[in-house]
């Protein structure tokens, strides 16, 4: 029984940490989740060196409850749009669980390498989990998602997202974790030891030093007020690509367009993939876009499936971008693209297999790593396009150019579920990040503009046709993360991981005990 208690466990911490995201928001919950992870590593090694299969099998277990439960959103992509049968999308969400679960594991096999006391422990936990969180950003194309972080948008560590985005704050969150832990399984006791009273205080101060942080304004506005305003058109999924529904929303489009321009508004913008049709495919509506741009001295920001002769392959390419129609006309295309949804992996082995292996907008081509920004409303913008608001670093590196932060996204591929809420506060984060006013409009919501500090200024309900008007600020600048990059982390992290190291040899060498032996925590 004693052998099923930790993994339960773990999976049970797993699912907690879901409670800390949107729309729970309980970020107390990620805290718990944590310490109680670090808890079963305590207790399952006997108060000797954890070995690595172990450790590794209770981060798995500790992962299948995350992705289980947070990522709960994929069976709904998979059956509802994207025409998976239950039991088939059953298995390719477990399938996807299981991955993910792997890939936040795979640190936390050498977790015994570097640890065997309680400072140790603390120290290469957080710095595991840190390297966790980053190795899934990027492993397989990366999928950034439930960081622990995002959880912390309205605490005190929030000061530290513009300093370490939000991988520093998971590696500060992890540390306060396992200290908490140590303390729950009393090796901490007597708390007047020196060695006890330094290791609480480090965990401690990160706390009132983020808030500290939150008080700096690492970026500043420039120039005069800018009025935006978007357009949720709010189109069914299963309708959007029907021939005869184009007219539809053409039209809803239009309309909102029309009652936008009456309020004085600056720039006006549509969603990803607004316009049900390539761009080369409608050259009349584009033409018109930008005459009433030009009329109307407003300028349009859309999404719109780009399609473009390539000289380097036998016939067009399609790109997912945002045009702007208006002073300056100009294309985005989008960078970093979504498995499956718009492009598919083994193509020549797995396309056609089964219907999901087949979706229409499965054909996208990536656009080039270095784009200009926008410009429209009198401000430059960084566009990102649905998936690309979660990376941190390219986001951080588009911002550096740009004044304003540009989403746009159809979130109707979530359905009714928790999706396009974490979404919405991982765009949040971005905000924060990089000191910039973000607008994000979407089909189905959330739409929304969110001020530097990451927090909502507007926002329309979800699955409701509305329009949404706004003022934002060019900002000026850059945080320390936008300049540095993760590197910043990484010179956290690994000393803590070299730290950790020499704290087990000197223990070892005190003892007498092998370093690579089952040394007893003391």
């Amino acid at each position: 029984m004693r052998r099923l208690l930790f993994p339960i466990t773990s999976a049970a911490a797993g699912g907690l940490m879901t409670l800390s995201f949107a729309p729970f928001n309980y970020w107390v919950c990620g805290l718990l989740s944590l310490a109680l992870l670090a808890w079963v590593y305590l207790q399952a090694s006997g108060g000797k060196v954890i070995k690595g299969r172990r450790a590794l099998w209770l981060a798995f277990c500790f992962g299948l409850g995350l992705f289980a439960s947070g990522g709960s959103w994929v069976y709904v992509s998979i059956t509802n749009f994207g025409n998976a049968d239950p039991p088939l999308g059953a298995a390719l969400t477990g399938g996807f669980v299981a991955l993910m679960a792997a890939l936040l594991a795979a640190p936390f096999y050498f977790l015994g390498r570097f640890t065997d006391n309680k400072f140790s422990f603390a120290l290469a936990f957080a710095a595991l989990w840190f390297i966790s969180e980053w190795f899934r950003s990027w492993m397989f194309t990366g999928f950034p998602w439930l960081f622990s972080g995002y959880a912390h948008l309205e605490t005190w560590l929030s000061g530290w997202a513009p300093v370490l985005s939000v991988y520093g704050v998971g590696l500060i969150l992890a540390f306060s974790a396992a200290v908490l832990a140590l303390a729950v399984s009393g090796r901490l006791v007597p708390l007047k030891q020196r060695s006890h009273i330094a290791l609480l205080g480090a965990a401690l101060i990160t706390w009132p030093i983020g808030a500290t942080l939150a008080n700096v304004e690492w970026t500043r506005p420039e120039g005069g007020i800018i009025t935006v305003g978007l357009v949720q058109a709010n189109i069914p999924q299963e309708k959007k690509w029907l021939p005869e529904f184009r007219g539809e929303t053409i039209s809803r489009y239009q309309d909102g367009t029309r009652a936008l321009s009456d309020k004085d508004v600056d720039v006006i913008i549509w969603p990803e993939a607004a316009l049900p049709m390539l761009y080369g495919q409608a050259p009349n509506l584009m033409r018109a876009l930008q005459r009433n741009a030009e009329k109307t001295g407003i300028d349009l920001i859309s999404g719109i499936l780009f399609d473009r002769r390539d000289p380097d392959q036998s016939g067009n390419v399609i790109h997912n971008s945002a045009a702007v129609y208006g002073r300056n006309p100009s294309v985005y295309h989008k960078r970093h693209l979504v498995p499956f949804g718009e492009y598919v992996p083994l193509e020549d082995f797995i396309r056609g297999t089964i219907e999901f292996f087949n979706l229409p907008t499965s054909f996208i081509s990536s656009g080039p790593d270095e784009q200009s920004p926008l410009n429209a409303g009198g401000a430059s913008w960084a566009p990102l396009i649905c998936y690309e608001i979660v990376y941190p670093r390219l986001v951080a590196s588009s911002a550096l150019s740009a004044q304003v932060l540009l989403t746009i996204s159809n979130d109707a591929w979530f359905g009714d579920s928790i999706g396009p809420l974490q979404h919405m506060q991982m765009a949040q984060m971005r905000a924060l990040e990089t000191g910039r006013y973000l607008v994000r409009g979407t089909n189905t919501g959330m739409t929304a503009i969110v001020n530097p500090r990451g927090q909502i200024l507007e926002q329309l309900p979800q699955f409701e046709q509305a329009n949404m008007t706004g003022d934002i600020r060019a900002m000026r600048g850059s945080t320390p993360f936008m300049l540095a990059g993760i590197s910043i982390v990484f010179a956290l992290a690994l000393p803590m991981l070299a730290l950790a190291i020499i704290l087990r040899r000197k223990k070892a060498v005190k003892t007498g005990s092998p370093i690579t032996g089952e040394a007893t925590d003391q």
